[in-house]
């Protein structure tokens, strides 16, 4: 009854934080299959739930960090035994499955896909204008994207709640998925041949965004159909991702609209 009883509060807090903590309550969710975006483990833990956890969260493509125990304590001092787990507050689609009923709705595709974007406000303001200029999809990868925590559903104003998000073990798989199926990839890049407003956005189309640090990772910039910018008049050379973002997609929407 002590371990029932314990586990309850856990998860209580879990719902008001999106952190479960401790080794049978991480467990648990697990074999609940409940959408988890990353877990902690304290270095050097190995017992069987541990390697349990490890399994389970690979085999549901979580990651799982192996981090120092001053890490975890700096995050909660709960009773967490070493593990902690983020609860995204979202339900991660597939990519697979939302592309073909686009078609069959008679729509023609947009998708926003986020390559390296890791700053939590960044991820939920670009959410949020995907959401209000209609885009069908946000895919983020498994490793190197923003979690979606209690900041990123604050920043995107709800919009988190409201568009299909898709993760993605490759987003290369993922982008070549979407060119089989007759998907344009644009690339939003400072070293763009086309302004933004030059390519023809009328067609299905999946606007590539990358982090204001590093950009489009190579492999990803070089499946892309072309390369597109904004061209700019200040003296300033870049723009705030989820500015150029927003940008992009009301020129998108502006030639559909046409």
């Amino acid at each position: 009854m002590a371990k029932l009883q314990s586990f309850y509060f856990t998860i209580t807090f879990m719902e008001k934080n999106t952190l479960i903590y401790g080794i049978h309550a991480v467990l648990e969710t697990l074999k609940e299959s409940k959408p988890i975006d990353q877990i902690l483990i304290k270095k050097q833990s190995d017992n069987e739930l541990i390697r349990e956890i490890i399994y389970l969260a690979r085999k549901q493509g979580v990651t799982v960090k192996s981090v120092p125990y001053e890490k975890i304590q700096r995050i909660t001092q709960k009773n967490h035994q070493g593990v902690i787990a983020f609860v995204s507050s979202v339900e991660f689609q597939d990519i697979h499955d939302i592309i073909p009923t686009i078609f069959e709705q008679g729509q023609t595709p947009l998708i926003v896909i986020l390559d390296t974007i890791t700053d939590v406000r960044n991820f939920g303001a670009i959410v949020r204008s995907c959401e209000c200029m209609g885009v069908h999809a946000v895919v983020i990868p498994q490793k190197g994207a923003a979690q979606i925590n209690a900041d990123a559903l604050k920043t995107s104003a709800g919009a988190l709640q409201k568009i299909p998000i898709c993760k993605t073990k490759s987003l290369v798989h993922a982008c070549k998925f979407m060119q089989d199926s007759g998907i344009q990839l644009l690339a939003a890049s400072e070293k763009y041949t086309k302004k933004c407003f030059e390519a023809d956005c009328t067609k299905p189309t999946a606007l590539v965004m990358g982090s204001e640090e590093d950009g489009i990772t190579a492999p990803i910039l070089e499946l892309c159909d072309e390369h597109i910018g904004i061209p700019m008049n200040g003296t300033v050379a870049s723009l705030n991702v989820s500015v150029a973002t927003g940008i992009c997609l009301y020129e998108i929407v502006r030639q559909r609209l046409q």
